[in-house]
């Protein structure tokens, strides 16, 4: 080590040096301090890491599509269609599925029935005036006598009714009225609904063709043809019933 010369003692020269040597190793620790702080350790990228990870939401899982029914086409059309994407991973559907869906049925549409007459408007029986009559008064065995209904608005209000086939009947029955032998109810389907807005004195008619045989009701018993002779029948509108009237049944006339 080179021993200090000047004018000054000794320990001043060597005080001066360890100064300095104490400056420049703490300025050296202070860089690379600096320069070791500046770069990124690897704790920080593992936390860096798992930040983002736990920002990114995790995908919600699929729903698994439920089995189709082949025995219910029907049902499929139903259930709710997979996504594209769904579809696009899938692949491409096989004709006959195809096929079959688009050969499913389709279900009508339902024509909407007529809405009810409301009780406030609706004409009572007690103010409807119910006729019947027949196109001839005899007929031979085998004929098909037309009834004829014709419904009377007979108060002083305006009003609506249901005339249609659902509310008339024609009842056929002996003489004396002890057996009824046909009612246009038994094996008719006709049930149409026919609102009409009567005026005080309007009249509404309709018909009602009779195949001249027996009948019971819900039709489920053999119907006979009319014997010969004289009977009885009334029509309704609902409760409202005509007046008897009276017609005959003869047989037919005899080839020479």
């Amino acid at each position: 080590m080179i021993e200090p010369q000047g004018p000054l003692p000794p320990e001043i020269y060597w005080r001066r040096r360890i100064v300095a040597g104490v400056g420049a190793v703490a300025f050296v620790g202070l860089v690379l301090m600096l320069i070791i702080s500046a770069l990124p350790s690897k704790s920080d990228d593992g936390q860096k890491v798992a930040a983002t990870s736990s920002a990114t939401p995790a995908p919600p899982p699929k729903k698994p599509q439920p089995p189709a029914d082949q025995g219910n086409q029907g049902g499929q059309q139903n259930q709710a269609q997979p996504d594209q994407g769904q579809q696009n991973q899938g692949g491409p559907a096989p004709q006959g599925d195809q096929n079959n869906q688009q050969a499913a049925p389709v279900a009508p549409t339902d024509a909407a029935a007529p809405t009810s007459v409301p009780a406030q408007n609706l004409c009572t029986d007690q103010s409807l005036s119910v006729v019947l009559y027949t196109d001839k008064s005899t007929y031979k065995v085998g004929d098909q006598p037309v009834f004829t209904l014709a419904v009377t608005n007979g108060g002083l209000a305006e009003c609506t009714r249901d005339i249609g086939k659902s509310a008339q009947n024609v009842v056929v029955r002996s003489l004396d009225g002890t057996r009824t032998l046909w009612s246009a109810r038994d094996c008719s389907p006709l049930r149409t609904v026919r609102n009409v807005n009567f005026v005080p004195g309007q009249q509404e008619k309709d018909t009602i063709t009779w195949s001249g045989t027996t009948s019971t009701p819900g039709c489920k018993t053999p119907r006979e043809p009319m014997a010969p002779g004289a009977y009885r029948a009334i029509g309704k509108i609902g409760e409202r019933e005509s007046a008897p009237i009276t017609f005959n049944v003869v047989a037919p006339a005899q080839q020479p």
